[in-house]
């Protein structure tokens, strides 16, 4: 009865939700994890699991499991939210009466910290300019507005001459969004 009920979701999602078939592939490989996680744990095939088993602790149950595994925090996410989805499906189907995802708490992501070159990594990178010629002094001029500012890449090859204020040691930048700011030129 819930793989009928998983086949009919799936259905639902690529023609009423207008989702990819890539999405499709990834809810029925999530869902198909999940499903076949809880049977296991109640010790029945998934062909006979019923959608009241699909509930908070089993929900839960699968996370731990995913985190004993290695999985990412943003691949439970993930998944959690395919069951979510799922889960909804089902009550609006009456095949539950709760929905037990909205109980369950995502996992929180990781942050991760932007990778950036030390001290010496940029030394050595400013010294292989040829500050000699027009091109090199060029170079040396926009590795270090890019590495003293903390501009994204984006920002900075997206400078013109325009921005540029000499006199006031400013360069003026269209940030993420089309926000403008302005950093100030040190040396």
């Amino acid at each position: 009865m819930l793989f009928r009920s998983l086949k009919a979701f799936l259905r639902f999602l690529a023609l009423n939700r207008n989702v990819s078939p890539h999405t499709v592939r990834a809810y029925d490989a999530d869902l198909t994890q999940f499903i076949g996680h809880v049977a296991a744990a109640a010790s029945l095939k998934k062909r006979d699991l019923s959608p009241a088993a699909l509930d908070r602790a089993a929900i839960r149950s699968f996370l731990a499991w995913l985190h004993a595994e290695g999985q990412s925090r943003a691949t439970a996410a993930r998944k959690l939210a395919a069951i979510r989805t799922f889960l909804r499906y089902l009550r609006r189907e009456g095949l539950i009466e709760a929905d037990p995802g909205s109980l369950v708490a995502t996992p929180k992501r990781e942050v991760r910290m932007p990778v950036h070159l030390s001290e010496d990594e940029m030394g050595r990178m400013l010294d292989a300019t040829d500050d000699e010629q027009p091109l090199g002094r060029r170079d040396h001029a926009i590795l270090e507005l890019f590495y003293a500012s903390g501009l994204r890449l984006s920002e900075l090859a997206g400078l013109d001459l325009d921005d540029l204020n000499l006199s006031g040691r400013m360069v003026r930048v269209l940030g993420k969004g089309g926000d403008r700011k302005s950093t100030r030129l040190n040396s």
